[in-house]
């Protein structure tokens, strides 16, 4: 997907960037409904792809984005088809959009409607998903779920008490015309988090170049915070890019100890090596797996079903058979790391999926199949429950 690092290689100004990406992730969510809408239109026939993705850009900046004027929403529209040379469809475009612009106020009402007629529509989300949340949480919750799926995530900044203070890094953003507020949150500690309202580019800011903060959702720090590591430990991270919960450890026992940082992805390694320098961590090494650790963490791959509003295109790229095929690697991670710990360590399991297949399921046969293992605390975070993303968490004492 398209992000902020690859708009900066453009030569699109900061107001720009931001439509490019408003409008990308934006037609990606809401594929669904923009197709249902194109369907009425057109008797449901198949329009040829790039003609259908045009169409979808031209209806989105109608119903969903109030700062572009409708008029210049079609005339962009065609324009562009022109160019890509839809020139002899440009009328056809011209048509449709306009057509819907007559009827925009009752068409808003009918796209409300659809939430509750065709919520696979309405919400834009595949019915699997929908049918098995459903099944979880019933209608209400599910569709506080499927609106939060379909907003721009907030921003959340992780402090790095590594190299400054909460006061340093306050005023620092001041400077750096950053707007912020501190949050806190039952799992996590004092002065730590923050939501980034408005900022810069957030690559540009002094203040991320020194290392002072790290971008990282509320919800990621749960499992290391679960791990409750010591000063002086030595800790595996089994799957640690990009490096977030590696970094966030690093700062819990203030650089003092070794972590090793270990991750199937050579490439996505030099990630974590990366934010290891920007964030002064020094207690982080590469070095071969051993055994013998105080503590391991296993932030294992999942579907990544609780970080949905965050990776707008996984809804139309993951098939209920994934979760099973997840599971079976999960459990392959942890008794992979059950002769690596010592006796009376901690092994931390988690995901950023809220699905009870990859998580609850997978501990508990963990458990079954490790009977020297206890469960000593185990949390699963909703995003419509604490406005964060998904994630869930497990400790595990080896006895």
């Amino acid at each position: 997907m398209l992000t902020e690092r690859n708009l900066l290689a453009t030569q699109l100004r900061g107001s720009d960037r931001g439509l490019v990406m408003e409008l990308v992730y934006g037609v990606v969510r809401w594929r669904l409904a923009l197709d249902w809408l194109i369907a009425q239109k057109t008797d449901g026939r198949q329009q040829k792809e790039l003609l259908q993705i045009l169409l979808r850009v031209g209806l989105y900046q109608i119903f969903w984005l109030d700062r572009i004027p409708d008029h210049a929403a079609v005339n962009e529209t065609v324009e562009m088809a022109k160019r890509l040379g839809f020139g002899p469809q440009s009328g056809f475009i011209n048509a449709i959009l306009r057509q819907y612009i007559r009827d925009k106020a009752s068409v808003r009402n009918t796209l409300e409607h659809l939430k509750t007629k065709d919520p696979s529509a309405g919400f834009s989300h595949p019915s699997w998903i929908i049918d098995r949340w459903t099944k979880r949480w019933g209608s209400e919750k599910t569709h506080t779920l499927l609106a939060l799926n379909n907003q721009p995530p907030s921003t959340f900044a992780r402090l790095n008490s590594l190299v400054c203070n909460a006061k340093d890094l306050e005023a620092a953003w001041e400077e750096e015309r950053v707007k912020f507020q501190q949050r806190n949150f039952d799992w996590t500690l004092p002065h730590t988090v923050y939501e980034l309202s408005s900022h810069p580019p957030i690559a540009e800011l002094p203040s991320f170049q020194k290392g002072w903060f790290y971008i990282q959702d509320p919800s990621t720090l749960l499992a290391p915070n679960l791990m409750e590591p010591q000063p002086g430990q030595s800790i595996l991270d089994l799957c640690a890019a990009p490096g977030g919960k590696t970094t966030y450890i690093a700062q819990l026992i203030q650089n003092n100890g070794q972590i090793v940082a270990e991750d199937e992805n050579p490439l996505r390694l030099k990630l974590v090596q990366e934010n290891c320098t920007r964030l002064k961590v020094t207690c982080v090494s590469y070095q071969a797996i051993h055994d013998g650790y105080d503590s391991i963490l296993i932030d294992a791959p999942c579907s990544n079903t609780g970080v949905m509003r965050r990776r707008v295109d996984l809804r139309w790229r993951l098939s209920p058979e994934e979760l099973s095929s997840f599971a079976k690697t999960q459990l392959a991670l942890l008794n992979k790391c059950v002769p690596l710990l010592k006796s009376g360590g901690a092994l931390v399991y988690s995901t950023c999926s809220i699905e009870p297949e990859e998580n609850t399921a997978v501990a508990n046969t963990f458990l079954e199949q490790h009977p020297q293992f206890t469960l000593e605390t185990e949390r699963e975070l909703i995003p419509f429950v604490y406005g964060t993303d998904g994630a869930y968490a497990a400790r595990f004492r080896k006895h």
